[in-house]
C-alpha cells in the first residue's frame, strides 16, 4: 500500500539517563538478552523505556518485517527506522480526535452518530441505530456485528471485507446489530473508520496532515508515514508508521497530562475521558476511548496501553512516571500477544529497585 509521508520540522531530542540513576538495575540489558535467549521473548524489532521525563533504555534488533501486510524482508532497525504501529494509531487517532474536539471541529461523544452520515442513515432500519452516539464509536461499543478474531489473512476478516468493499460505509452501516449500543465491548475497525472519517470532514485536512500540525509537530516528532488503505486513504484503525521513540513520546504526554514544553496539546479533560473505564474488555482489560486499561499484577499500580497487531505496544505506568513502547514481527503468530506482556513483568518491572 502506497503511504503518505509527513514533513517534519527538527525532532525533539529526548534527555537520556542510565538505568540506574532512573531507579532501574544496572544490567537491564543483559536481562533482556536472557530472556530472548530463553525464549521468553521473540520477534522484537525494538524496546524502548523512558522514565521521569528521560530515556533510560533502548534496544534495537534485526528481523523479517512488513507494512500493511506487504513482507519487506529483513530489517536491521535503528532509532529511526519507522515502523508499523497497526491499531495502536487507534489509540493515537483518539487523541487526534481529542484535539480536533477542542477546536470545534468534531462532534462531541454524546451527540448521534448517524446525524453525521445522513446519506446512509435510511440503511439502519433497526431502531436502536438512532440510539447510536459518537462515544459507542470512541468506545468500541456500538453493538455492530463485526468479526476481527480471525487471523487477517482471512478473507472473512471483517476488516478485510470493509477494506474490499466498494464502499466502506456502507458495508458498516448494513452490519446486523449483536448488542444494543453501549452494551458490549466488539473490537473493530468500523469504529475507527468512523471517527477518521469526522476528523477528515469536520477539519477538512487528511488525517497525516491534521496530525502532523496539531500533535506530532507539537511534540518534535520526528518523521512519520501513514498507510492508505484499499481506497487510497490514510488507514484510520491502522495505517500510521513511526519510530519507537517518537511512540514513547506520545506516551510521556500522558505523563505530562497533556502539556509539551509549556503548551497544552491535548486538554486534560479529553485524556481523562480517555482513560475512564467506559466498558469492560475482557477479564484483564478495560476500555476508554480508544485506550486499553488495566492493573498491574505484580505491584500496586495501573496502566494505559495501545495494542497493535503483531506485538506493537505502547505502555504507560503513571504510578511509576514509566513509558514502554515496543514494536515487534509477530504477524502471524497466534501467541503474538506474549513477548509484551513478559518485556513488562519480567524485564522492566523486576528492574525497578
Amino acid at each position: 500500500m502506497a503511504a503518505q509521508t509527513s514533513a517534519i520540522a527538527a525532532p525533539f531530542e529526548w534527555q537520556k539517563a542510565a538505568p540506574a540513576d532512573a531507579g532501574f538495575a544496572p544490567d537491564m540489558d543483559a536481562r533482556l538478552d536472557k530472556l530472548v535467549a530463553d525464549k521468553r521473548v521473540w520477534g522484537q524489532h525494538a524496546v524502548v523505556v523512558a522514565r521521569k521525563g528521560a530515556l533510560v533504555f533502548e534496544r534495537y534488533f534485526e528481523g523479517a518485517d512488513e507494512i500493511w501486510g506487504r513482507p519487506v524482508g529483513r530489517v536491521a532497525f535503528v532509532l529511526d527506522t519507522l515502523h508499523d504501529l497497526r491499531s495502536v494509531t487507534k489509540s493515537v487517532l483518539g487523541f487526534i480526535y481529542g484535539i480536533a474536539l477542542a477546536q470545534g471541529k468534531v462532534p462531541a461523544p454524546e451527540q448521534p452518530l448517524l446525524e453525521h452520515f445522513p446519506e446512509y442513515a435510511p440503511l439502519m432500519t433497526d431502531p436502536r441505530a438512532k440510539r447510536l452516539t459518537v462515544a459507542h464509536a470512541l468506545t468500541m461499543s456500538l453493538g455492530l456485528e463485526w468479526n476481527e478474531d480471525i487471523p487477517y489473512q482471512d478473507p472473512r476478516n471483517s476488516e478485510i471485507q470493509m477494506e474490499r468493499a466498494p464502499d466502506r460505509y456502507r458495508f458498516i452501516f448494513t452490519r446486523p446489530f449483536m448488542a444494543d449500543p453501549g452494551a458490549r465491548w466488539i473490537y473493530g475497525a468500523a469504529a475507527t473508520e468512523l471517527i477518521g472519517a469526522l476528523v477528515v470532514k469536520g477539519t477538512g485536512q487528511s488525517l497525516p496532515d491534521f496530525a502532523r500540525a496539531n500533535l506530532f509537530e507539537p511534540l518534535g516528532i520526528g518523521a512519520t508515514a501513514w498507510t492508505n488503505g484499499f481506497n487510497g486513504v490514510p488507514a484510520p484503525s491502522s495505517g500510521l508508521r513511526m519510530t519507537p521513540r517518537d511512540l514513547a513520546r506520545i506516551g510521556q504526554l500522558i505523563l505530562n497530562r497533556g502539556r509539551w514544553e509549556g503548551r497544552q496539546v491535548i486538554k486534560a479533560e479529553w485524556l481523562d475521558a480517555s482513560f475512564k473505564a467506559h466498558i469492560t474488555a475482557d477479564e484483564f482489560r478495560r476500555y476508554g476511548y480508544f485506550w486499553y486499561l488495566g492493573n498491574l499484577l505484580s505491584r500496586k499500580g495501573q496502566w494505559i496501553g495501545g495494542f497493535g497487531y503483531g506485538g506493537q505496544r505502547l505502555f504507560v505506568l503513571p504510578d511509576l512516571d514509566i513509558v514502554v513502547a515496543i514494536t515487534a514481527g509477530n504477524y502471524t503468530d497466534r501467541d503474538q500477544w506474549i513477548p509484551p506482556i513478559r518485556v513488562i513483568g519480567e524485564l522492566v518491572l523486576p528492574s525497578l529497585q
